[in-house]
């Protein structure tokens, strides 16, 4: 099996991002491969579908920063120069599928709950990113507590 070369890792910022990137990184050293971050700021807009009739931009301009700070903060504990993070705004499988081609990435590293029942049904992130990927998903499980 070839080695990969550039991984792009999908987080949502989360108390579990730590765990993909744990993950991340070591598959990055394992393969010697170029580790690329990436954050997606769904716009609130899409969020409520547009319906409600506010003005949104201070809120997301406040949630795009924070964001920044946070990618930059786990950027920073992996030795991530700032050139291979990348924060964008949309749907997320949309905008993580549009970047690891443009990269040319070869995996794409992404959290998953493992939801059932409804949240399955309605689908979700890792779910949309694996099923329109063009390379190699991996789906680190998260928010699940293991048995001792």
């Amino acid at each position: 099996m070839p080695n990969y070369r550039l991984i792009l890792t999908a987080i949502d910022l989360s108390d579990e991002a730590s765990s993909v990137l744990d993950r991340a990184a070591g598959m990055a050293a394992q393969h010697s491969a170029e580790l690329h971050l990436l954050h997606v700021v769904e716009p609130l807009s899409l969020a409520y579908g547009g319906d409600i009739p506010m003005d949104f931009s201070e809120v997301q301009l406040q949630l795009q920063k924070q964001a920044e700070t946070a990618l930059a903060k786990y950027a920073e504990r992996l030795t991530i120069p700032a050139k291979r993070c990348h924060l964008l705004t949309g749907r997320p499988d949309a905008q993580i599928h549009e970047l690891s081609k443009s990269l040319g990435a070869d995996l794409i590293i992404v959290g998953s709950h493992g939801r059932k029942g409804l949240a399955l049904l309605l689908g979700s992130t890792a779910n949309g990113v694996l099923h329109g990927a063009s390379c190699d998903v991996l789906a680190v499980r998260v928010g699940q507590h293991k048995k001792p």
